[in-house]
């Protein structure tokens, strides 16, 4: 029976042969040297050979070595060549994209059409999840597992994160700054109290719980301490896990949420919902689009972070100036 081919161990010799040097070949695969080290050790061992002499001046190739290099790089070759026929022959590139439904409906969604128009050749799949990324304790903060990340970027070309942006290992693109601040339908500033944030305590608080579940307190613990607001009862309301369940609750003049206007950008334009009062916390956290690195560099991949993040931008420079014209 014929052994496995080592490809993982033989690119790691492709490159460190090219470039006669286990540390540049290092930082060209993203590894450790010591990683490339072993690949190499165990990949001498399999073949029974010697493929480089360890010089006090750097790295040659062995008699063995500078055979199987050319034939290597031609093998590598034509596998890329292979991999794009198999990519051209589904007939189109395929994108797939993993969103919180929040942001899908409330940011994505609406503007796509655009995205479409530009790159016609893209077919683009946009699928939501129901469940959040895992996250452990870190020095008495909250990271998100990479692990649980890890399995969706192995399956999807693009996961819009929400989170701090620490994810070591991968493709990481912010979209915008998010800041959170209160929101409610305009019939209740009409309702009896007056809305003042003396009064809020007699108000329905309606709660999205993603800074619970991405941070140490909730978003209306949060806006309130950073105003110097402590008697307010912040317990009492209904919890929403989705902004977007939290947000359509105040347009249905359930109550007041605190959440972030970036998901409210058209409740707020067409005055569903409104902003009753002017402060505004800026978070910590935001909406990363995050890809496995070697993804990162395929064209339709690239030209998507690339066209989010230009999207991104337009929308926070119309939403400066308009604050400035308030």
């Amino acid at each position: 029976m014929s052994r496995p081919l080592p490809l993982t161990a033989l690119k790691t010799f492709e490159v460190a042969a090219r470039l006669l040097s286990f540390k540049r070949a290092a930082q060209e695969l993203n590894v450790t040297p010591t990683a490339v080290s072993h690949q190499i050790q165990n990949l001498e061992e399999t073949l029974g050979t010697k493929l480089f002499r360890r010089l006090p001046g750097g790295l040659e190739l062995t008699s063995a070595g500078e055979v199987a290099l050319p034939c290597l790089q031609d093998g590598f070759g034509k596998l890329k060549d292979a991999i794009e026929l198999i990519g051209s022959a589904s007939g189109g590139d395929v994108l797939t994209v993993l969103a919180p439904p929040s942001f899908a409906m409330r940011w994505l969604m609406p503007r796509l059409h655009r995205f479409a128009m530009q790159y016609p050749g893209v077919d683009i799949r946009v699928s939501t999840r129901t469940r959040e990324f895992a996250y452990r304790s870190l020095g008495g903060t909250r990271a998100v597992q990479t692990d649980s990340l890890q399995s969706w970027c192995d399956e999807l070309d693009v996961v819009v994160a929400f989170g701090a942006g620490d994810y070591p290992g991968f493709a990481v693109t912010p979209l915008f700054p998010l800041s959170i601040t209160a929101l409610c339908a305009p019939q209740l500033l009409d309702t009896p109290p007056e809305l003042t944030l003396e009064t809020l305590g007699r108000h329905q608080l309606l709660h999205d719980d993603r800074g619970l579940m991405y941070g140490p307190q909730s978003y209306w613990n949060a806006w309130l301490e950073a105003q110097g607001i402590m008697n307010v009862d912040t317990q009492p309301g209904p919890h929403f896990s989705h902004s977007i369940l939290a947000l359509e609750a105040a347009v249905d003049g359930l109550g007041i949420t605190v959440s972030t206007p970036a998901l409210a950008r058209e409740h707020l334009k067409a005055g569903k919902l409104v902003k009753p009062f002017p402060f505004e916390l800026t978070l910590e956290s935001t909406y990363y689009l995050v890809s496995n690195e070697h993804v990162a560099r395929r064209d339709a991949v690239a030209a998507f972070r690339a066209w989010a993040h230009a999207e991104a931008q337009a929308e926070r420079d119309e939403y400066e100036r308009a604050l400035v014209r308030e």
